[in-house]
């Protein structure tokens, strides 16, 4: 079939069809697309030899199916080898006082979170954090106090007790006209 053709005509011509017949077989257009792409690659630096076999796109596409099957029988050991390390190594465990600081985190503001781990985990100055969150140096400064303070109730011995969510201060209620002004 090839016979006459040069690779650049046979390229043209086939690789459509098979990019979507190796689809087909392996579901994934990514990997057809890949695998398709190497076969053909494959194909050109033998061309001498594969332009004269009797069919040189089933040898594309047989070559293009070999590869993607490879690389799936690639990811699935490293898949197993990745699970079994997981399994063999132990984790350690998150301490109490970690976990709850880490649940603690996860109640209070984005932008306060970011200041709060930025300086007392990281350990970034005001300054450093202001230049890497673009926020200016008082707004960091208020982020880090209001986190502090939204923190507070969650990470105290008595956290269970604490309220789910912080709540502001209630201010005192004001005293009605007839409180504040003196009878006479």
């Amino acid at each position: 079939m090839a016979a006459g053709l040069d690779y650049d005509e046979f390229y043209h011509a086939t690789f459509h069809r098979v990019v979507g017949q190796v689809f087909a077989m392996t579901g994934s257009l990514a990997e057809a697309e890949d695998s398709v792409q190497e076969a053909y690659a494959r194909a050109w630096q033998s061309w001498n030899k594969i332009s004269e076999y009797e069919d040189p796109e089933a040898w594309v596409r047989s070559v293009a199916f070999r590869i993607s099957v490879s690389s799936w029988r690639k990811t699935m050991s490293r898949f197993t080898a990745h699970k079994r390390q997981a399994q063999s190594e132990e984790q350690p465990a998150l301490s109490p006082d970690r976990l709850a600081i880490m649940n603690a985190l996860r109640l209070i503001t984005p932008e306060q979170r970011q200041v709060i781990v930025l300086h007392h985990f990281l350990d970034r100055s005001v300054e450093e954090i202001s230049r890497e969150t673009g926020a200016p140096t008082g707004t960091v400064k208020a982020r880090l106090a209001r986190g502090r303070r939204a923190l507070a109730p969650h990470l105290s011995e008595f956290a269970e007790s604490a309220p789910a969510t912080v709540k502001q201060p209630k201010s005192k209620p004001s005293k009605s006209r007839e409180e504040r002004v003196p009878h006479v």
